[in-house]
């Protein structure tokens, strides 16, 4: 990609309208004495800019822009528009967003409603008069649209009316909706486009996903007209970003299941992410490099971290050293710039205790000088580090449409919990990947083109078009290698399940068919082709396969189905195809992967987690290759050097820099 700055970028976020005391002056010099070149402002405080309707004052913005500029400190500008003023809820009482669960009320974030004609009128206001002064400023060098935007499930009349709209597009007559929809069962199938139901009270999953693809889609036409906004003030030089976040559980997880990412990422010539993640004894790394190499696929380019934690939010506290291997993991996986959320410790509201880099008295303390020592090395690395791209072998798919539809049909259900969701499945690949050091890109289900990659991996592909599976059938045809899991190629796009033998338009590619499937129960794994750690069961999901051309490399001991294969490989053309029939746990799945990989033509480097590597190649062409030890004990590199507890070292060409 073309850099966007001359250096690497490392900062906070800055809110003066939040301090208890004044101190820009003193929080300025904090940030540029240690190695900070970065603060992100203005995205937060709608009511800050215009306290009441039609009156304005930006006088604190145009503070923070003049003093960060006499600071040498850049700046991104956020319009913002994600937490809307009281004021305009009490106007429009209808503002607030009509949901699946019932009405929202004023007082949080992000719970209005993205159709209101008079949201986005006054959204347009605010947005210029942020733009009109970040315009003045030399300092700003680029806009952030909104914030994590979603669509806070609006489900009123004006967005069903839209659906409607959107529906007609897409299918044109209700004879082809009830068809593609099955909307003849339980008597639902429509005689006029009048008697379309809400979409609250539906258990038909195909009408109910694709209100959620609808939704999703008000997300990406929301950034694009944001961005059109934006261009009016851009100068050459500057970006438009935004924060991509993550399915959230605890921290940032999994796939956003309310956001196509794919799409969206057109309104913004730089990515941008929001990765927190545990600290402390549960840091692993994992949720970096994953949320990584989904903002790196983006744009398919490098992007920016423009969230993440210094202290953050309690349980988050990292140990000494780790704040640095964090930062540095960033930019082994792309990262151009870090930014912690946030500069300072908030005193009051719900994110009290989401703490900052400094704490709560404001001063100076461990995790500054932490930061301290990684804007040094930032700032040494830049020459080395800036503008360096990965080259990797790997791809993993995934599919929102795949994952909503999960959510409608669980993996684990009649009678069961349904305590995994496609996330799970997506991580359960993607980890082992990880500990084994096999780095890997993300695609989405709109791209047929795996041009460039020796192995494509499909975590429960199961709402899958037609062309992407023999996209995937060509692929393997023509020498490339591909592992699916089990529920790929179940349905269409419109969740309406394939009606000939499973999985659909694979069966010859994978060499194997099913039509049963089932909990696994005291499903035990055995194996010739590869040592299983002991007691390895299946667990979650088991299809019964039969092979046909496929070998099967491990297979079930169960009284009802036993030999039943849990794993296959099938030759197709001059390609290898792998398909996982069944869960199990995450050492048996790397045991199976260690074996597994160098036969699909992916090389392993002999050097496993917690030692992490990451390549890259340097603008020069030179290869860098971080070590990155995620333990508390000293681990040695490939060349005997010793890396300390949650220590990096970083070499070009072999050579330590």
């Amino acid at each position: 990609m073309e850099n966007i700055t001359d250096k690497l970028l490392y900062g906070a976020a800055y809110y003066p309208e939040y301090m208890p005391v004044e101190r820009m002056e003193e929080d300025m010099r904090l940030l540029r004495d240690a190695g900070f070149n970065l603060i992100r402002v203005a995205e937060s405080t709608w009511s800050t800019w215009e306290p009441r309707e039609g009156e304005f004052d930006l006088s604190l913005l145009h503070r923070t822009l003049e003093t960060a500029g006499r600071y040498g400190l850049r700046v991104i500008v956020g319009t913002p528009t994600y937490a809307i003023p009281p004021w305009l809820a009490r106007k429009y009482p209808d503002i607030m967003s009509e949901t699946h669960a019932g009405p929202l009320r004023y007082g949080c974030r992000q719970s209005f409603d993205l159709t209101h004609p008079a949201y986005r009128r006054h959204c347009e206001i605010i947005i210029r008069k942020v733009c009109e002064a970040a315009a003045q400023y030399d300092c700003v060098i680029g806009y952030q649209l909104d914030n994590e935007t979603k669509p806070y499930d609006t489900c009123s009349a004006r967005a069903q009316a839209l659906f409607k709209k959107y529906l007609r597009q897409k299918f044109r007559t209700v004879e082809r909706l009830n068809r593609e929809f099955g909307f003849a069962y339980w008597s639902n199938a429509l005689g006029s486009w009048d008697d379309l139901p809400d979409v609250r009270g539906t258990i038909n999953a195909s009408y109910g996903a694709e209100y959620q693809a609808f939704q999703r889609s008000l997300v990406t036409d929301f950034l694009l007209w944001q961005r059109s906004l934006v261009e009016e003030y851009l100068r050459p030089g500057q970006f438009i970003t935004h924060n991509f976040d993550y399915q959230w559980r605890g921290w940032s997880f999994g796939p956003q299941p309310d956001v196509d990412q794919d799409a969206a990422g057109q309104a913004v010539t730089v990515a941008g992410c929001d990765i927190y993640h545990p600290g402390g004894g549960k840091l692993t790394g994992a949720e970096i490099a994953f949320g990584g190499a989904v903002a790196r696929g983006i744009k398919k380019q490098n992007y920016l971290v423009l969230e993440t934690q210094a202290q953050g939010n309690f349980g988050y506290l990292p140990y000494p050293g780790q704040l640095k291997l964090q930062a540095l993991s960033h930019v082994a996986c792309g990262a151009q710039g870090v930014e912690y959320w946030h500069w300072h410790s908030i005193h009051n509201a719900l994110e009290s205790y989401w703490k900052g880099v400094l704490s709560h008295d404001l001063q100076p303390n461990d995790i500054y000088r932490e930061c301290a020592d990684i804007g040094r090395t930032l700032a040494r690395l830049s020459p080395k580090l800036l503008g360096m791209r990965k080259e990797n072998r790997v791809a993993v798919m995934i599919s929102t449409r795949s994952q909503a539809a999960l959510e409608w049909f669980p993996t684990c259900q009649a009678g069961f919990r349904p305590d995994k969701t496609y996330a799970d499945y997506v991580r359960w690949l993607c980890d082992s990947l990880y500990r084994l050091n096999v780095e890997y890109d993300i695609l989405w289900d709109s791209q047929t083109d795996f041009s460039g990659y020796s192995l494509l991996i499909l975590p429960t592909l199961y709402a899958a078009p037609e062309k992407l599976l023999r996209a995937v059938g060509k692929f393997v045809r023509e020498g490339g290698n591909v592992i699916a899991t089990f529920r790929t190629g179940f349905a269409n796009e419109h969740l309406k399940i394939y009606s000939d033998a499973q999985p659909h338009l694979l069966t010859r590619v994978f060499g194997l068919t099913y039509d049963r499937f089932t909990v696994p129960e005291d499903a035990a794994l055995a194996s010739d082709y590869v040592p299983l750690p002991e007691g390895a069961h299946a667990t979650d999901w088991m299809e019964l396969v039969t092979p046909v051309t496929a070998r099967p490399l491990v297979t079930l001991r169960h009284p009802a189905w036993d030999g039943t294969p849990a794993v296959t490989l099938n030759r197709y053309g001059r390609g290898k195809a792998v398909y996982l029939s069944a869960c199990f746990g995450p050492e048996a799945l790397d045991a199976l992967l260690r074996r597994l990989l160098p036969e699909l033509n992916i090389r392993l480097p002999g050097i496993e987690y917690p030692l992490v590597l990451r390549r890259a190649v340097s603008p020069t062409g030179a290869t860098l290759v971080f070590f990155l030890n995620y333990s508390p004990r000293s681990v040695k590199g490939p060349d005997g050097t010793l890396i300390p507890p949650w220590g990096v070292r970083i070499t070009e060409n072999g050579k330590e820099i």
